[in-house]
């Protein structure tokens, strides 16, 4: 199955995780992966990868915290590609703290990467991907939908996202662009490897608030992303798609 076969897909958070997966299957189905990420080792496994498995990619390294370097990324890839089909934003980052205790710097940056980031990739793209009837999938969380504790920065970022999500579907959706929504919930990725719970945190409140599902691969959600960024999703715009195994059920 071709569903990208002569189309220009960037993908952000490319250099593991969700964003690896997401960028390696629309690869395989023929897309041309401009992949992003500020892990430039990372991005570097990934585009070879592609290569390896016959498939086409560049790396682009960009922080998703600097509005100078996603606007830069954005036309250096309209630039050598000469057009843009779809975008997918995957980058994010994760952290836990007691919300009276959280420093305002922290806040700021988990908002600046997860919703800023996302906002501004958008808005770079949006003139391009109305020119070929485009897509846009951006990437929430299971924290936007049900109360995760001490995830307050984190929640607020991805909740921004949906609501963002649907505003910018109703706003360009008459003009040919869609624009959906993933909500993966628990995923084993680096960002969750890497995750730790702030000191004197409960870890019975988690688990009575949280229903427990087995963890989900990367490779799931990254379905997800490929159907909403491809044409099989010509009628969808503004949805939603959960892909966290009935814990928010």
């Amino acid at each position: 199955m071709k569903r990208f076969e002569g189309r220009t897909v960037i993908v952000t958070g490319a250099a593991s995780g969700i964003g690896r997966a997401s960028a390696e299957r629309i690869a395989g189905e023929g897309g041309f992966i401009c992949a992003v990420d500020r892990n430039a080792d990372g991005l570097a496994e990934t585009v070879e990868n592609i290569h390896k498995a016959g498939g086409e990619a560049t790396a682009h390294v960009c922080d998703l915290g600097d509005a100078a370097q996603i606007a830069a990324t954005v036309a250096a890839v309209v630039e050598q590609r000469g057009t843009l089909h779809a975008l997918c934003n995957v980058a994010g980052i994760l952290r836990a703290d007691h919300s009276h205790e959280i420093k305002l710097e922290a806040w700021e940056t988990v908002l600046r990467v997860n919703l800023t980031g996302t906002f501004l990739m958008c808005q770079a793209a949006i003139p391009h991907l109305l020119k070929t009837q485009g897509a846009i999938v951006n990437t929430s969380s299971s924290a936007a939908l049900g109360g995760h504790p001490w995830m307050t920065a984190y929640a607020a970022s991805k909740g921004g996202i949906l609501s963002m999500t649907r505003s910018l579907a109703c706003e360009y959706g008459p003009q040919g662009l869609r624009v959906n929504t993933v909500v993966p919930g628990a995923i084993i990725t680096p960002i969750h490897g890497g995750f730790r719970m702030p000191k004197g945190a409960d870890a019975e409140l988690i688990r009575r608030i949280i229903p427990t599902v087995p963890y989900g691969q990367p490779e799931q959600v990254a379905g997800a992303i490929a159907f909403f960024a491809s044409d099989d999703a010509n009628y969808c715009n503004g949805s939603e798609l959960r892909v966290d195994g009935g814990m928010m059920s």
